[in-house]
């Protein structure tokens, strides 16, 4: 099997998850997180993993995405990593079984930001939302899941979050074959995509410099 890679991206706090746990529900497809694939920091002292910029690019492992996303489209299975957030590191001898369905949704941030993962997509949605209804969302979120204070929230938004969705995700944007409308009901938007998803896979299958000769890698 082939799948269509429908690929979900946008600010943090756009509703970009929303939508793409919606259409994962609808379409009874997988879902793969760019959140997945943060660079593992079991080699760093704490104090350093704290450090880190996770709203840069650079935190991210897009390589072994992209590679993944090959492997499913050649019909393989491949094995998905586990994030400890609580540590910045990735969960040791744990990982995900995924394989290759008619659909799979995949979302975050920076997904449009690499040609790569922009051009092994088969639709490309991008999530636009004021920036103010952005943080709000953000911070009821960080609150009610994270324990988080309001405080803290604002500080790390006005130094990393907003900057850098400034610098690298609303630019990407015009890479999108869709743009969706963060304030508009879920099933409204689920709806626009549905309408725009190719019937049959329109990209070729791209290279990669990494060996697919297992069945899951």
């Amino acid at each position: 099997m082939t799948p269509i890679l429908i690929g979900v991206a946008g600010p943090s706090g756009s509703g970009k998850t929303t939508l793409a746990k919606a259409l994962a529900r609808e379409l009874a497809a997988p879902l793969i997180s760019l959140d997945f694939y943060y660079h593992d920091l079991a080699d760093a002292p704490m104090h350093e993993r704290a450090a880190t910029n996770f709203d840069h690019p650079d935190a991210l492992e897009h390589q072994l995405l992209f590679h993944h996303l090959n492997a499913l489209r050649r019909g393989m299975s491949v094995k998905l990593p586990v994030y400890d957030f609580s540590t910045h590191t990735r969960v040791p001898n744990m990982h995900r079984t995924l394989a290759p369905s008619e659909y799979i949704v995949v979302e975050g941030l920076f997904l449009l930001h690499w040609h790569q993962l922009r051009d092994v997509l088969d639709l490309r949605v991008y999530v636009r939302t004021a920036d103010e209804l952005c943080f709000q969302r953000r911070r009821e979120r960080d609150i009610r899941e994270r324990g988080r204070t309001p405080v803290c929230i604002a500080s790390q938004y006005e130094k990393t979050v907003r900057p850098m969705a400034e610098k690298f995700i609303h630019p990407t944007a015009g890479y999108a074959d869709l743009i969706v409308d963060g304030t508009a009901s879920v099933s409204e938007s689920v709806d626009g995509v549905l309408a725009r998803i190719p019937r049959e896979r329109s990209k070729s299958v791209s290279s990669v410099t990494a060996s697919l000769d297992s069945d899951c890698i």
